[in-house]
């Protein structure tokens, strides 16, 4: 089916999300867009899915203009949509999934799940996707789970498909597991179009690729005339260092010691089990894994925001196990935490409120109980201007920076003290490539002036380009750690999703 946006512009207020863009996407195609966080990309998806209706412009499907009210409206024109964050009931099988919403039943009036299980039984045979419809969904891997979104799209005749990110919590075995389904839907004549930010993914992928920046299209590129340097400059509009400049570690005295660390999660199951490492002064340890193997237990652990924690925590020799926040703050641990809405930033408050949320009760700050504002703002000031962070004035509220300059507020407060040990789980998630690599440099810095870093990241290739020493999180569990080149790419996949462990450790002589 071929895809034809013309002009489409979407407005919220005063900001213009989609600025008269234009796309065509041809049957049996693979067209990638790429964009830095904000530039539009999901907003124009939501508008082909059918969730927002454009101000300006038209669509068009096989030459033949429509119009959709509502997601079910393009549901029916053939145009399907893969979230990020999977829609899906966990407690539901995956025939029940699939049938929802579009429920067919028998000649007695009962759901007719025989045919639904034959459906997707069919429909995983043809295009490899291999899942079983009598399995209960909550207990499906993530890579099983997209499986079965993709079913469902199929289900429903979908001859386009929107992935919207959908490598970003796969493993690279799953990752390439979906590229084989994804080719085997480009032969079948079906138009993907394939929403991401990993530009290696796209240049394996891609047909072609269509660049949005603040809304536009840049333009368009085949992956065979491009490559990884030429596509990030179109993002973001300038020169970006995309391999991280780092000299080998200088590895010092233990800063963090982990032993027996135990964890239990707010729905008392146990989510890290026993756990035991070190971390040095000038060495980057990264703790790599499938997002939801515990490793937000693992950061609140050692940042003290866990509650119910067993085992020991040490920072620099002193036990700080079951300790409250605080206690590690004035211990000389930065926290740059995965969430950085929910938990590294009051968003109403104004940039220089926010840089200083840890230390506002201490001098120079606060004298005799109350804030000296005048020192506040000249700090603010100069912390804006060291870390880039771009904004209209420091008493703009932090709820409305971009993505990468909320994440710049945050590494300049934690970063703006004498820091003995720095968290970073997942720092870089949902930035664009510029923003990136200004974070990296940061770490690396902070570990070069000696500083130990525990860098907890999804992102494989995060892992691998600033990690001194690696272990591997699954169910709880750390395999490791690993001097960093020790493992290929393939062996940490395999480890993300617990398989061949002993093997692979046995390999590297573990």
């Amino acid at each position: 089916m071929r895809l034809r946006l013309n002009g489409i512009t979407k407005r919220f207020g005063d900001l213009v999300a989609n600025d008269r863009i234009d796309l065509v996407a041809e049957g049996g195609e693979i067209h990638a867009l790429l964009g830095e966080n904000g530039a539009g990309k999901t907003t124009l998806m939501n508008v082909l899915d059918g969730l927002y209706q454009p101000d300006e412009g038209a669509i068009t499907l096989d030459d033949k203009p429509v119009r959709f009210s509502d997601p079910g409206d393009a549901i029916r024109a053939g145009i399907g949509m893969v979230h990020q964050n999977f829609m899906l009931i966990p407690t539901f099988t995956v025939a029940e999934n699939v049938m929802l919403g579009f429920e067919r039943t028998s000649r007695f009036g009962f759901l007719d799940r025989r045919r639904a299980r034959s459906e997707i039984e069919e429909l995983s045979k043809r295009f490899g996707l291999e899942v079983d419809p009598d399995a209960m969904v909550g207990e499906l891997s993530v890579g099983q789970q997209q499986r079965v979104e993709i079913v469902k799209a199929l289900a429903r005749d979908a001859q386009v498909l929107i992935l919207d990110e959908p490598t970003a919590v796969l493993t690279p075995q799953e990752t390439e597991e979906l590229f084989a389904v994804m080719r085997s839907l480009r032969s079948s004549g079906r138009t993907i179009l394939f929403i991401t930010h990993k530009l290696k993914e796209v240049l394996a992928i891609a047909d072609r690729i269509t660049v949005i920046r603040l809304g536009k299209v840049i333009g368009t590129a085949l992956p065979e005339q491009t490559g990884e340097q030429e596509l990030a400059a179109m993002m973001v509009g300038r020169g970006v260092e995309l391999q991280v400049a780092k000299t080998p570690a200088k590895s010092g005295e233990v800063v963090l010691e982990a032993r027996g660390l135990t964890v239990v999660d707010a729905s008392g199951a146990l989510a890290v089990r026993g756990v035991s490492f070190d971390v040095r002064s000038g060495e980057i340890l990264a703790v790599a894994g499938v997002q939801g193997n515990g490793q937000t237990e693992l950061a609140a652990a050692v940042t003290g925001l866990a509650v119910d924690v067993g085992g020991t925590v040490k920072i620099q020799g002193r036990d700080l196990t079951g300790e409250v926040p605080k206690a590690f703050l004035r211990a000389g641990v930065a926290n740059i935490p995965e969430d950085r809405i929910k938990d590294g930033l009051v968003g109403d408050f104004s940039i220089a409120e926010n840089l200083i949320l840890d230390v506002y009760d201490r001098p120079p700050y606060s004298r005799g109980g109350a804030l000296d504002w005048k020192t506040i703002h000249a700090t603010a000031e100069k912390r804006v201007a060291e870390f880039d962070i771009r904004a209209a004035s420091i008493q703009v509220s932090a709820k409305t920076l971009s993505g990468g300059n909320q994440q710049k507020v945050i590494v300049a407060r934690e970063l703006s003290r004498d820091i003995k040990l720095i968290v970073a789980a997942q720092p870089t998630r949902g930035l664009d490539v510029g923003s990136i690599e200004y974070v990296h440099g940061r770490l690396v810095s902070a570990r070069d002036a000696g500083a130990a870093v525990l860098l907890i990241s999804a992102e494989l290739d995060e892992v691998l380009a600033l990690a001194d020493r690696i272990v591997v999180m699954y169910r709880g569990r750390l395999v490791g750690p690993f001097p960093a080149g020790s493992l290929t790419r393939e062996e940490i996949g395999l480890l993300m999703a617990g398989i061949h462990v002993e093997q692979v450790a046995k390999g590297v002589g573990l």
